[in-house]
């Protein structure tokens, strides 16, 4: 077989062709805005947004710029954390990126306990410096601060006392 004839079979139509793997045969279309050129804008606030999740905690990330306060639920980071290891995750995004001084950040977070709350703002924080500046994106997703940990508690089995414990087995 020839390569004309293998490209202009009588059976199969050029323009389906095209929709299948996606090239854009008329021009008068706009093309789809990718990603990458994407830029977030700030609301009516001057916030950018971003949403974290991990566990049942969910947590609403608002970022400026500003002095570097961080407040979570109406209160400081400190006083909300009591655990050394959930202030160092909320900061890490920031210390990755470098801006840990350039951004106010408000927080509204709920569900779930300190470390799943921690790791939902985490992520939060995360996506909006994202939406902030793109060039953070490889810096952030190289921290692994992008990845939301999808690990959750295991369902408890019918017949069970929980998820993975069992009575006590008796031979006889």
């Amino acid at each position: 077989m020839t390569e004309e004839t293998e490209n202009s079979s009588p059976l199969i139509d050029p323009a389906v062709i095209a929709i299948n793997l996606g090239l854009n045969t008329q021009e008068d279309k706009p093309a789809k805005m990718d990603s990458a050129t994407r830029k977030s804008t700030p609301d009516k606030g001057g916030f950018i947004w971003g949403t974290g999740r991990r566990k049942s905690s969910v947590a609403r990330v608002r970022i400026k710029p500003g002095e570097g306060k961080l407040i979570v639920n109406k209160r400081e980071l400190d006083k909300y954390f009591q655990r050394v290891q959930d202030v160092n995750i909320v900061y890490a995004p920031l210390k990755a990126a470098n801006v840990e001084k350039s951004f106010d950040i408000f927080v509204n977070v709920k569900g779930g306990g300190t470390t799943g709350q921690s790791g939902a703002i985490r992520l939060g924080i995360a996506r909006a410096l994202v939406n902030y500046d793109e060039t953070m994106l490889a810096l952030l997703r190289d921290g692994g601060h992008l990845t939301r940990d999808g690990r959750m508690v295991e369902r408890k089995k019918p017949g069970k006392p929980g998820a993975r414990k069992s009575f006590q087995f008796s031979k006889r």
